[in-house]
């Protein structure tokens, strides 16, 4: 069996079954260990890294609401959550300069979710020849930059890029 060690883990572990909320969204919006790695904030949705990123810049865009599904969300999450979208496209841009972008939801553990009980929509940076031989024979991703460095590069980027256009 193959080992990766990974002691930053160690801090989420240890606290399994404490009195965080359950939901990892909901946790980052109380300022819980997740909420470093909120990147942008709106009214009704905010920009959090992934903590297990399929490429450096991973982002999800969340309603604040506990909710599952498109058809839970108010016509004005969703309209936010679509210009979050956007606006994440463009910091993605500047930031990363990918070659392309998968933007994404899964809805239900049978479509892959694997936080279940609140939507997000998925934005990944992409670059030709991103996926190599270490991630398909040795299912392994190696990320270079980890998820601080990425959030202290993408949090100004948002701030600016958000700001009203004179």
């Amino acid at each position: 069996m193959e080992r990766i060690w990974s002691p930053w883990r160690l801090q989420y572990v240890s606290k399994a079954g404490d009195d965080t909320p359950a939901c990892v969204f909901c946790a980052a919006q109380q300022g819980g260990d997740n909420g470093r790695l909120v990147v942008h904030q709106g009214q009704a949705a905010f920009v959090i890294l992934n903590k297990f990123p399929y490429n450096s810049g991973h982002v999800m865009i969340v309603p604040r609401r506990h909710i599952a599904t498109l058809g839970s969300a108010s016509p004005a999450e969703r309209a936010e959550m679509m210009e979050l979208t956007e606006l994440t496209e463009r910091a993605m841009t500047e930031v990363y300069r990918p070659q392309g972008l998968n933007v994404g939801m899964n809805l239900g553990r049978a479509a892959g979710a694997g936080i279940v009980d609140h939507m997000h929509i998925h934005v990944v940076p992409r670059w030709n020849g991103d996926t190599n031989f270490f991630t398909v024979v040795g299912e392994v991703r190696v990320m270079p930059e980890d998820l601080e460095q990425a959030a202290e590069r993408l949090r100004p980027v948002f701030a600016r890029l958000s700001e009203p256009r004179a």
